[in-house]
């Protein structure tokens, strides 16, 4: 019986492959170890590999496609429902191999290295931005624990710490200003990786056509752009922009039955960091439509004038990700509403 079909099981050592004939018998389901795993598909026929999108999924797609598989990547959550029951390797696998071979189910498009490697730097500068939070936080807790308030924002703290470690100490404990000054070392330390990180995706970002394109938009800035083009690849995969938004989780959830139709809140599925980002971006655009009405278009004036803020800025997140799908595909240029 010739394979047709594989259902591969990622892990990080012991990987399990289900395959089967055209007409669904099972040929094999056993378990490759990772340094086997390239000899045992290249003496298989071409065949339809399926894998769920999880780590290494790319890497591995493109060494199984190098060797004349048709490699398709899905969502785990869409492998899911095809798991009979229990939880082992051979079960995941068969799972996969079955979910791969239905006619509607939705596949991943493979990541190239180069937007692999752009994605590293977006997820270590978010990494480290979380991390100073916690450290500015961490900072004017122990302040407030012996009366000093700052004022908001990082800013305010960076200014601080900067003072603390030239001398400047408040009336603390020696110890407690010890610590502090452990933790102003460090937040000076992150404050210079996060402009580091930032530098280099500003500079992609100005490399790029499509992100220069995109940065164009209002509310839509270079790490956002390049964010954007380094996570989707090909916009054409989406079939409309709304398919797009609802991938980034900025469509209401449907919970409709019996000819009523109930929408509720967003589905925040998909990319959380590009619709983080997307939605920052708008909430910017917002304010300062607050700030200046007079340069707001008409679409966003009447948006922030009749709905709550969130909604709104959530609303309009929505509508750039449909922008950026019709500027992608129709390689475009961003134009003013009403020109």
């Amino acid at each position: 019986m010739t394979v047709n079909t594989v259902g591969l099981d990622l892990a990080k050592d012991v990987f399990q492959v289900h395959g089967i004939s055209a007409n669904g018998r099972v040929i094999f389901n056993k378990t490759v170890k990772r340094a086997k795993l390239l000899q045992f598909f290249e003496a298989l026929p071409p065949c339809v590999v399926g894998m769920e999108a999880c780590g290494s999924a790319h890497h591995w797609g493109r060494e199984l496609g190098k060797l004349g598989h048709d490699v398709r990547l899905m969502p785990a959550g869409y492998v899911k429902p095809y798991v009979k029951r229990g939880k082992t390797d051979a079960v995941d696998a068969e799972a996969i191999c079955e979910a791969v071979r239905r006619p509607t189910m939705r596949f991943v498009e493979l990541k190239t290295e180069d937007q692999q490697a752009i994605l590293a730097i977006h997820r270590t500068r978010d990494l480290v931005v979380r991390q100073q939070t916690q450290i500015v936080n961490m900072i004017r807790s122990i302040l407030r624990e012996f009366g000093h308030i700052l004022p908001t924002g990082v800013g305010a703290i960076l200014t601080f710490a900067k003072r603390h470690l030239g001398g400047d100490h408040p009336d603390m404990p020696e110890l407690a200003n010890g610590i502090l000054g452990t933790l102003c070392h460090q937040l000076v330390g992150l404050n210079t990786r996060v402009a580091g990180y930032t530098r280099m995706i500003e500079q992609h970002a100005m490399m790029t056509a499509d992100a220069r394109r995109l940065m164009r938009i209002p509310g839509i800035g270079p790490i956002t752009a390049s964010a954007i083009i380094a996570t989707i690849g090909d916009a054409k995969q989406f079939r409309t922009g709304r398919d797009l938004a609802a991938w980034l989780g900025l469509t209401p959830l449907n919970k409709s039955s019996g000819g009523k139709e109930r929408l509720g809140k967003i589905t925040k599925k998909g990319d959380r960091y590009i619709r983080k980002l997307l939605i920052v971006g708008m909430t910017s655009r917002a304010l300062m439509a607050r700030k200046h009405p007079e340069r707001a278009d008409l679409w966003t004036a009447k948006m922030l004038a009749q709905k709550p803020f969130r909604l709104a800025t959530v609303a309009m997140a929505n509508k750039a990700a449909r922008i950026v799908w019709a500027m992608l595909t129709k390689q475009q240029d961003y134009r003013q509403p009403g020109t």
